[in-house]
């Protein structure tokens, strides 16, 4: 990687993303891009009355730029490369705009950062972000408090769900760079859906067995589909180990794919989550494309998530 951009919105949380970006430079010799984005609008409430207020642009990008340089002074002096960038506009839509180049190559966000990023995922920067570009976006769950920049950071282990097919494994290519030095172990994994075999109750002999030999049928397909995923990330997994990483595979029985996910990394006390998401809109995105949702909600690790 060349560069791995960092939104910064002045808080507490959103520097709570520096810690892992910073691991990542470290491993990759990546440099490291502090952005902060905002729009010269100000809400005030004063005796329950709201007023907008319109700052001087000039201004607001004097006082960003000195937040940004101080924290840049503080990251060089762990001995990373760091550039800065101020902006105004729509974050989303900036931050974007960014990583149209070439040069920034993902984003490190925290996922409850106040201010211009806080409205985290559901509707909101995160969310935009997800379906406008294809660059990897790494979310981060803030600990309360100040951020401590010279914490060591974990990448022992990585949990990479995959469904099968060569769209959920576009993701391998940015977990494979985003990894880059770190030495650590890949998961990969694969949720298939459970069959429930029919229950055995008192009836006529004929109906016993009927429902005995469904049972077994039912059985015998669930150790199919097993043997299948297994089959498969083998061969994904060989395929990895050829390019020196170190490799294993889980497969679970399970109906919903995000708890599946979330139960995996929680087991094998993750580090990281990597998955692919379609990043699809309005209706289609409410009824299909939520397991990116609901991993990077309900997940205590940081996840990792590109859009194909």
């Amino acid at each position: 990687m060349k560069s791995i951009l960092v939104p910064l919105d002045g808080s507490e949380f959103a520097e709570h993303a520096l810690p892992l970006a910073m691991r990542l430079a470290r491993g990759s010799g990546a440099r490291l891009h502090l952005v902060n984005v905002s729009t010269p609008v100000v809400a005030s409430f004063i005796e329950g009355m709201a007023f907008t207020t319109v700052e001087v642009p000039g201004e607001v990008a004097a006082r960003h730029e000195r937040y940004l340089a101080e924290i840049a002074e503080r990251v060089r002096a762990r001995g990373l490369t760091v550039e800065t960038s101020v902006m105004l506009g729509e974050v989303a839509d900036c931050l974007c705009e960014l990583l149209a180049s070439d040069e920034d190559q993902l984003v490190v966000m925290a996922t409850h950062a106040r201010g211009a990023l806080g409205r985290f995922w559901m509707g909101s920067v995160a969310d935009e972000m997800i379906r406008d570009t294809n660059k990897p976006l790494l979310f981060v769950r803030p600990a309360p408090g100040p951020v401590d920049l010279a914490a060591e950071v974990h990448l022992d282990r990585v949990v990479l769900p995959l469904d099968g097919t060569t769209f959920s494994e576009k993701v391998l290519d940015p977990v494979i760079d985003v990894l880059a030095g770190a030495g650590a172990e890949i998961v990969l994994m694969r949720a298939v859906g459970s069959i429930v075999p029919t229950n055995l109750t008192g009836g006529p002999a004929p109906e016993q067995q009927e429902a005995l030999e469904m049972s077994r049928g039912a059985a015998e397909a669930q150790a199919r589909l097993r043997e299948e995923a297994e089959e498969y990330l083998a061969g994904v997994a060989e395929r990895l180990r050829r390019k020196g990483l170190r490799v294993r595979t889980e497969v679970l029985v399970e109906d919903d794919p995000a708890e599946a996910i979330l139960s995996e990394a929680n087991r094998e006390s993750a580090d990281l989550i990597a998955l692919e998401t379609h990043g699809r809109r309005g209706l289609s995105r409410l009824l299909r494309g939520t397991i990116a949702d609901k991993v990077v909600r309900g997940a205590g690790t940081p996840v990792l998530v590109r859009k194909a």
